[in-house]
């Protein structure tokens, strides 16, 4: 491996605090996926949570915004897998990439942007960026020889390999990640200057330690930077890799595929004419196995062409089918397409967000998606909301009045003995509801949507509670007194859901728009920044009271029953 002295370069221009509040800028960006297969679950919980977090701004009128994805369409790999398919690289990528588009669409990713790397204007853009690292002098010709794996289109040190067997028995080396194989090659290659932007990059880092969240995998690239960072091999020699980008001036080398990838997250926002309005106000959502790529090398070209890091780097990890890893060899890898047909599209959505937790790997299996959507979905909240609407208990189909006698507005939950027909329990209630759209908004905040979630399902838990403990269907209504009460527990209860539905827009939108619609709360009323929950308690007037309820369009989420496929499996323990 040809290793050069250090050469300095400029150092990155200094970094600007990222302007917050409305009519902020922000682009979302899932990684690219690989068109050499379809779409497993794992490219979809990359989007849905990219998805998640940019319903959840707009909800909240932040500002423009943007949710780009797409294909990565280059490479060794894709041009080996059209060969064995015996097609041609650019049918096989069209095909491919349509069934990601399918998916993405079909499970309601509010995409505003679907790059594919074999665009023109996608690469006009990679071979501009080239010209500029060129221009800075971060690039140089040399010698370049190492392992190499085909399947992560990277090469490899030898810290990160092991020595295994293959089919034919015969001992070979693999990546200790991925556990594909990796074989010796020698090329004369165009190398980037990775190594002088080892300080900059440490600089970086230590001056934004939010840029990089979790923060395991922060501290993760930390520990990265304090070991050297060797020069990056950037371009492949052009008879080996045919499908590809050509270095611009030298036709016998092709553009890596990575940096080619990578560029897309500025070809989306209009590289090199107008991309100033977007970058850096930029978040990546990536999966730990790509997160090198991204929180290191990624970040050093940005420097070396005179930009700025991207803000955020929000990583997650992968999910494992019961316990076991995703491979095409265990026959295991789960198809997002069954799985919504079978879930519906709000119930797969709801179970990965949900039960995702990016700082670890998380398990799928069939019966754990059924406990989670039906006890959550389809009995806590669907439950709910039938059981408050239904017309033996409200029969005039509208939106009860609050009784402030009923329900006196005290500042201590231990002052309501005597005082109207509220218990401290209810007080409770009030206040975590009245705390929850602050509380989902700072998990939002901090990738941790599952948390989120997490809390909207308890204080669910704790309406439906309230709605049982005061068994409102017991309550005389021909008594004035009784009416009062019932009237409250209902009205109650449906400003509860008001906020749940609101709430969980960006998980499941189809659901959370049925159980809004009715409600009656119309669209203009669904927004994040103007919600207010239960006004009349403060003694102001709450717009839905007296309002006729939205039609009744039968059970709001249907429970799920185990499908035939299934019935012969055991139990996980």
């Amino acid at each position: 491996m040809l290793r050069l002295p250090r050469r300095r370069l400029p150092p990155p221009p200094p970094r600007r605090a990222a302007r917050s509040g409305p009519g902020r800028r922000l682009l979302l960006s899932t990684p690219i996926f690989y068109a050499n297969g379809p779409p497993h679950i794992g490219h979809l919980y990359s989007a849905l949570l990219a998805d998640a977090l940019h319903r959840h701004r707009g909800l909240r009128g932040a500002g423009p915004g943007r949710l780009s994805t797409g294909t990565d369409e280059h490479g060794l790999k894709i041009q080996q897998a059209a060969a064995a398919a015996g097609t041609s690289p650019p049918e096989l990528c069209e095909r491919v990439s349509g069934l990601f588009r399918q998916a993405l669409a079909q499970a309601g990713v509010s995409f505003t942007d679907f790059t594919r790397t074999s665009q023109p204007r996608h690469q006009r853009a990679v071979q501009r960026f080239w010209g500029a690292l060129r221009a800075g002098g971060a690039l140089y010709k040399g010698s370049y020889e190492g392992w190499y794996c085909t399947a992560e289109e990277c090469f490899l040190p030898e810290s990160q390999l092991a020595e295994r067997r293959d089919a034919q028995g015969r001992p070979c080396k693999v990546s200790l990640e991925s556990g594909h194989q990796v074989h010796w090659t020698k090329e004369e290659n165009y190398m980037f200057r990775l190594s002088a932007f080892q300080d900059p990059l440490w600089k970086w880092l230590r001056e934004n330690p939010h840029a990089i969240s979790p923060d395991p995998f922060y501290q993760l690239v930390l520990r990265w930077l304090e070991e050297d960072l060797p020069d990056l091999s950037v371009s492949r020699e052009s008879s080996r890799l045919q499908w590809g980008i050509p270095v611009p001036g030298d036709p016998t080398q092709t553009i890596y595929v990575w940096v080619d990838a990578l560029v897309n997250y500025l070809s989306v926002v209009g590289y090199p004419v107008a991309h100033g309005e977007w970058w850096p106000a930029v978040h990546h959502i990536v999966g730990k196995d790509i997160l090198k790529f991204h929180a290191v090398y990624w970040p050093a070209l940005l420097m070396a062409v005179g930009l700025r890091p991207p803000e955020r780097i929000l990583v997650h990890s992968h999910w494992t089918v019961r316990g076991q890893k995703m491979s095409k060899s265990l026959g295991n890898v789960v198809d997002p397409f069954s799985c919504m047909e079978q879930y519906t599209v709000d119930g797969f959505r709801y179970f990965l967000l949900r039960q995702g937790v990016p700082e670890r790997d998380c398990d799928y299996y069939h019966e754990k998606v059924l406990k989670v959507v039906n006890s959550e979905l389809a009995d806590a909240l669907g439950g709910l909301l039938n059981r408050s609407t239904a017309l033996s208990i409200n029969p005039s189909n509208t939106y009860p009045c609050f009784s402030e006698s009923c329900f006196p507005n005290i500042s201590d939950s231990r002052e309501t003995k005597g005082t109207g027909r509220a218990s401290a329990e209810d007080y409770e209630l009030l206040a975590s509801v009245a705390s929850l759209p602050l509380q989902v908004a700072g998990y939002f905040e901090g990738f941790q949507i599952y948390k989120a979630l997490e809390c909207i399902t308890l204080c669910v838990r704790q309406t439906n509670s309230f709605f049982q403990r005061h068994r409102p269907w017991k309550l005389d209504r021909k008594d004035p007194a009784e009416q009062l009460w019932l009237d409250t527990i209902i009205h109650v209860t449906l400003e509860c859901l008001r906020i749940f539905g609101t709430l969980l827009q960006p998980v499941i939108p189809h659901t959370a728009d049925k159980l809004l619609s009715r409600l009656a709360v119309e669209p203009q009323e669904r927004t994040l920044s103007s919600l207010t929950f239960l006004p009349r308690y403060s003694g102001k007037p709450c717009p839905f009271e007296g309002r006729q309820l939205g039609p009744d369009n039968g059970v709001l989420f249907h429970r799920l029953e185990k499908s035939r496929e299934h019935q012969g499996e055991t139990k996980k323990p």
